[in-house]
């Protein structure tokens, strides 16, 4: 392993399990200080426990919990350099949008956006001073294409947070700050497992229409992060870049049965 992230501050929220995991242990393996933050205390602890980083827990909604978290992270850690904002969520009530309840319309743009706008805001106070700073967000493939499968608020929440990476790298690039998004396609992770659960059919078509087939694994994605992070990225910010198996490039996944109106008569 590389030690492309020696010495440098890194703080990664949803890190106790799946991704967020992932790109804490990786990113500690490539030498980085790693500030674990998560609702869940217990399997949060565990995490930082391995990744030799610390925990703090954090409702990521919660403007004052934010700030706390950066605050604590430049008192432990005297500065911060990276920001993996990862928390996020994918409920069985949202889908299709005539279907889709008001309360997981609500829910999942403040767990997914509001989130993001708060961590991308904190972490750049603590950035600014020092002239430096890489943000990476986790969006999604489905925001880059759209897909008949995929569950609207979900979709919109990620393709907002793009727009919202884009805007914020724009504006601090001359502050030497980078910003991007990475992609995922479908990645086994407990949110995906759900997903099997609940609407198995919708999960296999994510799969069957993926080029490299099958799901990618939470490494996958953390190496992309841990790219993003060092150097050997230093000129690329406001992109969202695809970790999908290809996914994108082909993506037709889950279409459904046409409606009389537009079909043709013959």
């Amino acid at each position: 392993m590389t030690r492309r992230l020696a010495d440098k501050v890194a703080v990664v929220t949803g890190a106790a399990r799946g991704i967020g995991r992932a790109t804490a242990l990786r990113f500690a393996a490539e030498g980085a200080h790693v500030v674990l933050a998560d609702r869940d205390e217990d399997t949060g602890a565990q995490t930082a426990a391995e990744a030799a980083g610390l925990f703090i827990p954090t409702d990521v909604t919660d403007p004052q919990a934010v700030e706390r978290l950066y605050t604590l992270t430049t008192r432990n850690y005297g500065r911060v350099d990276i920001a993996v904002n990862n928390a996020g969520i994918c409920r069985a009530d949202d889908g299709d949008i005539l279907e889709t309840t008001f309360a997981a319309w609500d829910a999942t743009l403040r767990a997914n956006l509001y989130s993001m706008f708060l961590c991308c805001r904190f972490a750049l106070m603590h950035m600014r001073p020092r002239g430096s700073g890489n943000i990476i967000n986790m969006s999604s493939a489905v925001a880059l294409t759209g897909t008949p499968a995929a569950p609207v608020a979900y979709t919109a929440s990620k393709g907002a947070l793009i727009a919202l990476t884009r805007q914020i790298a724009a504006r601090y690039a001359v502050e030497g700050i980078r910003v991007n998004a990475l992609c995922p396609g479908p990645v086994d992770t407990a949110l995906f497992d759900d997903l099997f659960a609940t609407d198995p059919q919708r999960a296999v078509d994510r799969l069957i229409v993926t080029p490299m087939r099958g799901a990618s694994s939470p490494d996958d994605v953390a190496a992309a992060a841990a790219f993003l992070a060092s150097d050997d990225a230093a000129r690329i910010t406001g992109t969202a870049l695809p970790v999908d198996g290809g996914l994108t490039m082909t993506h037709i996944a889950g279409m459904p049965e046409p409606h009389p109106r537009t079909t043709r008569q013959r």
